[in-house]
Order: C-alpha cells, then structure tokens, then sequence
C-alpha cells in the first residue's frame, strides 16, 4: 500500500502555482459555465476604471466572459495587470 498523505503544507485543494493537483489553470473565458451571466460588480469596477485610463467606453451589458476578455485587452493597452507589481 502507498502513503499518499498530503506533505506539501498546503491545504488539500489548494490552488498551486504551475499546475498539477490543485492547481487553478486559467480557462478561456468561452469556456465557462457563467460565462453568459452579467459581468460581476467587481469587474465592472475595474473595466470603468480600466476604460477610463484608456479614454474608451465600456458597454453596461456585458456578460462574465465578455468582461473578462475586454479587461484583458485595456490590461495590455494601459499597462496594467498581474505583473504590475500591484498585486493584479
């Protein structure tokens, strides 16, 4: 018989950087499940802030997935996102 105990210190289930049991991939956002539903407070938020900085406009409608692209595309056009060091 095998000893699987969890010795890595984390959680079971913990999402772990690199892959691997569990592990939080980033999905496409075509992918999801909500990815229909209206986009978040949270992401609404930070595409107003985000389209502000860019001089753009942000549909109201958007759905999660939509949102989720669109905050993607004004990240790389303001410089802004996961490595700017503010912590996303």
């Amino acid at each position: 018989m095998t000893d699987e105990r969890n010795t890595s210190g984390l959680p079971e289930g913990a999402n772990v950087p690199g892959g691997g049991p569990g592990s939080n991939p980033e999905k496409d956002p075509a992918d999801w499940v909500t990815g229909d539903e209206p986009m978040t407070g949270p992401q609404r938020s930070y595409l107003q802030t985000l389209a502000r900085e860019a001089g753009e406009e942000v549909p109201d409608d958007l759905t999660k997935a939509d949102a989720s692209r669109r905050i993607d595309e004004l990240q790389a056009r303001t410089g802004r996102g996961a490595n700017d060091g503010a912590g996303g």
